[in-house]
């Protein structure tokens, strides 16, 4: 019986993603010991026959907290903000979780070996967005000598959740943790803490975002004990650009000592001419490999 799962979710537009999320994991033989769920979220019929050759679970994502019907206004993705608060809800024979987002691949198996050794003990096992190469933490919007308008994304949402002034200070210039790829166990006090901050935060402000922040809160303001994992356990490529290491055929990250990047995330989308990586796989960018030339490279997953 296999006592670890990893889950995603997506619809019908991230149905290529999720195959190649799906591929890279698979592609590692270490992963026959790992259950592989998925929550579907607008799949289609055919996409949902696909899948149920190839992973351990497919279960429809509901909304686990009632949004109301003006937020969601039909789409269906947006559950992902909601339904990974609640994993052992519809999988409820697995031990630990890790979720990966569609639109991130695995890279090097290590780092989800590294992401279930953090979660041990009710731990949230988690990654800071937040490094070396990070020019930029806070935006904040200069009004008049030493007065600045706050602009975070923590304290933009938290604003506009309505959690109160108090609790959005504290998390205000918190490293911004992102909620694409974590890792908690079954019976992990974490749940809770993050449901009851997500029912705060869907109460008032927009769904999407609103698992990112009830999340910061939990860790920050709740303190629940959390297990921070390095940045290239989950590489929000948007933010910065790996480089490449031609030799290998390996994305790393572009400072020494140039770690091989863990898990690929595509989040927020890379974007050329006004299409997304994520949407067209012949989008392609400008990076540097090891010996600093530059080459044209897609960042999805590749065999």
């Amino acid at each position: 019986m296999k006592n670890n799962a990893i889950v995603s979710l997506a619809d019908s537009n991230y149905f290529e993603l999720l195959r190649e999320l799906i591929e890279s994991i698979k592609s590692f033989k270490e992963s026959s010991e790992i259950a592989i769920c998925i929550l579907d979220a607008g799949l289609t019929a055919d996409q949902k026959k696909f899948l149920t050759k190839e992973v351990d679970e497919i279960e429809k994502a509901e909304w686990d907290i009632e949004v109301s019907s003006n937020k969601i206004k039909d789409k269906e993705w947006l559950k992902s903000q909601v339904s990974r608060a609640f994993l052992p809800k519809y999988f409820p024979k697995y031990n630990k979780y890790l979720w990966i987002d569609s639109d991130a691949w695995v890279h090097d198996w290590s780092t989800v070996e590294l992401y279930f050794k953090a979660c041990e003990n009710g731990k949230l096992g988690i990654t800071q967005t937040m490094g070396p190469g990070y020019k930029i933490m806070s935006k904040v919007n200069w009004i008049f000598g030493k007065l600045a308008l706050i602009k975070s994304q923590n304290f933009k949402h938290a604003m506009s959740s309505n959690i109160g002034l108090e609790k959005a200070r504290k998390i205000a210039f918190a490293p911004h943790i992102n909620i694409g790829v974590f890792s908690l166990e079954k019976n992990s006090t974490c749940w809770k803490s993050w449901q009851d901050n997500l029912k705060k935060t869907l109460s008032s402000g927009k769904i999407f975002g609103s698992e990112g922040l009830a999340i910061n809160m939990s860790v920050y303001i709740d303190e629940v004990e959390t297990e921070f994992l390095p940045l290239y356990c989950n590489w929000i490529a948007s933010n910065l650009f790996p480089k490449y290491d031609d030799t290998n055929k390996a994305f790393v990250e572009p400072y020494l000592p140039n770690n091989k990047i863990g898990i690929m995330h595509l989040a927020a989308g890379i974007w050329d001419k006004n299409k997304d990586m994520r949407l067209d796989k012949n989008v392609k960018i400008k990076i540097k490999t090891l010996e600093d030339i530059y080459i044209s490279k897609s960042l999805r997953y590749f065999k």
